[in-house]
């Protein structure tokens, strides 16, 4: 079936749901219904969809969309619905949220938003123009993928943008794959054709991580599987051993760095009498202590080279160490701001928004939060430990509470510390039950709401929870914008392909009509989509013409060369500072100095928790469990997708040497638990796991049965909900134990 049908229509839209991606789809139409789905055909760089977004008909037309809005007639949790009129449903929202404001005041109103939907219009922007027009509303703050990886760039950088075009890593020498998996979270489209071409010119590559990941096993020549959560220990020994044999860059260190000394008190000892040496951190980390000292020489005498630090590490208690420890390699050996170098940090490269690093000290302000036009978060201070002098980075507002710690504030609100007691949830584009920590914590909380409000296309964990269930419309059957992500200079342009299936709305309409009820001002919504997203481009210098780009469904942004991030630090100093508080990259930091607190030391260390490999738990929880992403999913997203759920079993990894101990089989069912929740999946005995670790890949729905054990795979039944001081989550953090069931036990499922 070819572009010659006159019957068909090809409508030029995207895939943007939070996968690392932001990808061209071109959607058949013929008699008002998608029946093909194909990828970008243009000229390169092609921007083309991994297999998620080419199953996209399978979502779109799938029997379990929502239909209608819902009423909750059952057991919180329990998933019983009876189908109710969209002007019942908006009607008793009004009411309640009328109600909830009068009785306990606007604070107590949470608005739960996440990556479900990636557009620039749609998802949480016109729902926090709603709750805000009401009057306002208390929010979360902190990104499960990235907080400790942000913070920590902003700590030793100043700035989240410092990443490099993936196509200067043909420049390097040397490319360190550390907890990065591209080949599954994409970290950009191209990324994974542009380590082929890396191989392929025979640069070496060497992959860290506990997982013989995809990305291990397709692009690296060399794979070093590490202890999860002791990163930080074997970065840290790798600049003891840069230093002890004076491999350093020093003049690039004198030049561009301050605090350098402090961290050598650390290294050598001073500081504590241990020295941090190789053999050091071989007992932390697993890794022998000749391949530490190996790579370290190697990075060093490689110049350029790059360290490429994926988000996981970061993804457990005390990830920002880790972060740090990574940035400050980078600088040590001179590797910032160079061709085929790489600063890591939070790696954003491309941004319309920050041609420049430019310097922004917030200075006397700094002890005022920034306003955001919410009149519940206005006039609160900066929370602790927030990196309130700089401008960049989280929002520092006190009056928000950290993601991984909702359930436990709807649970205790101001008598738990929290800044407001939660009597009403607002949710959007987040499967918040099963994608934030704790998850049974999660169903405790949720139960405890007196009323929520969820915006959703299926029946997921979260919405059996609600109230009242509205049913959100896909990005095939709406207008949105989709942004590039963290390095390609591009803007996808989702055109609608077909009209709303069934009684669906997008969020747009369905805050516009309930605005109406609420008696707020219009605002935003006296504005039609198309109107509203000109509106956006317009404050973009590099969409020049927003018609072209609606016509074609994405905009290429050609740059005159590849972008690397400080090279105007580094070859013109005087007149380009760092846009942090020395003006210099912070291998001491000073901002946190200030904060005169062990938790979050002015220099990168290794901190051990109560959750490391070595713990006292670790008696009775003996295997480290990570939760990495699924080549299959985009968090929860896809999950019920047959195509997608076909492709590979939903199982946990574990070695042959943990496996063979516990009497377990590849494929037979185990009960993966600790303290905090049991499940139970099939095992997947293998070698590309370090024994001692476990994976289950996060994002399967929650599923428990009578007695509280979970049939679905969700990951987060087994998380803690701890975040560190800078705000990383601990999905990496967690020690459990794995037994057969009787009927897994010594034979194949």
């Amino acid at each position: 079936m070819g572009q010659t049908d006159k019957d068909i229509k090809i409508v030029n839209t995207g895939c943007c749901h939070d996968c690392g991606g932001r990808c061209v789809l071109k959607a058949h139409v013929k008699d008002g219904q998608v029946i093909r789905i194909e990828s970008d055909t243009g000229e390169d760089p092609q921007i083309r969809a991994c297999m998620r977004g080419r199953a996209y008909r399978q979502r779109l037309y799938s029997p379990d969309r929502l239909q209608t809005p819902l009423k909750r007639i059952g057991e919180k949790g329990e998933g019983k619905f009876k189908p109710i009129s969209w002007e019942e449903a908006l009607t008793e929202i009004a009411a309640k949220m009328h109600q909830v404001k009068a009785t306990h005041g606007n604070a107590s109103i949470l608005m739960v938003a996440s990556g479900g939907n990636q557009g620039m219009l749609h998802g949480a922007l016109p729902v926090g123009a709603m709750l805000q027009g009401f009057g306002g509303f208390t929010r979360s703050w902190g990104i499960a993928s990235y907080e400790g990886a942000m913070y920590a760039s902003m700590a030793t950088y100043g700035t989240i943008r410092t990443g490099n075009s993936r196509e200067d890593l043909l420049n390097s020498k040397l490319v360190i794959m550390w907890g990065w998996n591209p080949a599954v979270t994409i970290w950009d489209p191209g990324t994974s054709l542009m380590m082929s071409r890396i191989r392929e010119k025979g640069i070496r590559i060497v992959a860290i991580d506990p997982r013989y990941s995809d990305s291990a096993a397709t692009f690296a020549d060399q794979w070093i599987p590490i202890r999860p959560g002791t990163d930080s220990a074997m970065l840290i020994a790798m600049a003891y051993v840069i230093l002890d044999e004076q491999l350093q860059d020093q003049a690039f260190i004198d030049l561009h760095t301050v605090g350098l000394d402090k961290y050598k008190d650390y290294l050598f000892g001073k500081e504590d009498g241990v020295h941090k040496t190789p053999q050091w951190a071989e007992t932390i980390t697993g890794v022998s202590a000749d391949v530490i000292a190996t790579l370290a020489r190697e990075y060093a005498s490689s110049k350029p080279a790059a360290l490429i630090a994926g988000w996981s590490p970061a993804r457990a208690s005390f990830g920002e160490q880790y972060s740090r420890a990574a940035n400050v390699l980078t600088a040590i050996t001179g590797n910032v701001g160079v061709n085929g170098g790489y600063a890591s940090g939070f790696m954003r490269a491309y941004s319309s928004r920050e041609t420049n690093h430019k310097r922004v000290i917030a200075g006397k302000d700094s002890e005022k939060a920034r306003s955001t036009g919410n009149p519940v978060e206005d006039g609160a201070p900066p929370r602790q430990y927030a990196l309130h002098k700089l401008f960049g980075g989280t929002n520092p507002n006190s009056a928000r509470i950290h993601n991984a710690k909702v359930f436990d504030a709807i649970l205790r609100g101001k008598e738990g510390g929290y800044p407001a007691d939660i009597k009403m949830a607002y949710i959007v584009a987040s499967n918040c039950l099963n994608q934030h920590p704790n998850t049974r914590r999660g169903a405790k909380a949720l139960k405890a709401l007196e009323f929520m409000v969820v915006h959703e296309q299926f029946m997921t964990p979260t919405a059996k929870f609600a109230d009242i269930v509205l049913p959100v419309n896909t990005f095939m059957e709406r207008n949105d914008i989709a942004p590039p992500w963290l390095g390609s200079p591009y803007y996808i342009y989702l055109n609608k392909a077909v009209d709303s299936l069934h009684a669906s709305k997008s969020d747009l309409d369905i805050c516009r009509e309930l605005s109406t009820k609420l008696d707020i001002s219009p605002g935003m919504f006296q504005f039609a989509e198309d109107d509203i997203l000109q509106g956006i481009t317009a404050s973009r210098d590099d969409i020049p013409d927003y018609e072209a780009m609606k016509r074609d469904g994405v905009v290429k942004i050609k740059l005159k060369e590849p972008i690397v991030s400080f090279k105007e630090q580094i070859e013109d100093p005087e007149n380009n500072v760092f846009p942090t508080l020395s003006g210099k990259i912070e291998i001491y930091c000073e901002h946190l100095a200030e904060m005169n607190d062990p938790k979050v030391p002015p220099i990168p260390k290794y901190m051990p928790h109560e959750e490391s490999h070595d713990a006292a738990l670790s008696k009775s929880y003996p295997l480290q469990l990570i939760t990495s992403h699924d080549k299959k999913r985009a968090h929860s997203t896809w999950h019920n997708v047959p195509w997608c759920h076909d492709i590979e079993p939903h199982s946990v990894w574990l070695n042959s040497l943990d496996a063979t101990n516990r009497g377990i089989v590849d494929q037979g069912s185990v009960d993966v638990f600790n303290d905090r929740g049991r499940l139970r999946i099939p095992a997947k005995v293998t070698e590309r796991i370090m024994p001692g670790v476990v994976d289950i890949r996060q994002g399967a729905w929650y599923a428990p049965d009578e007695e509280g054990v979970d049939h679905g795979g969700c990951a987060n039944v087994l998380t803690k909900d701890e975040p560190s001081p800078g705000g990383a989550h601990p999905m990496n953090s967690a020690l459990v134990q794995i037994e057969p069931t009787p009927e897994g036990a010594g034979r194949k499922k």
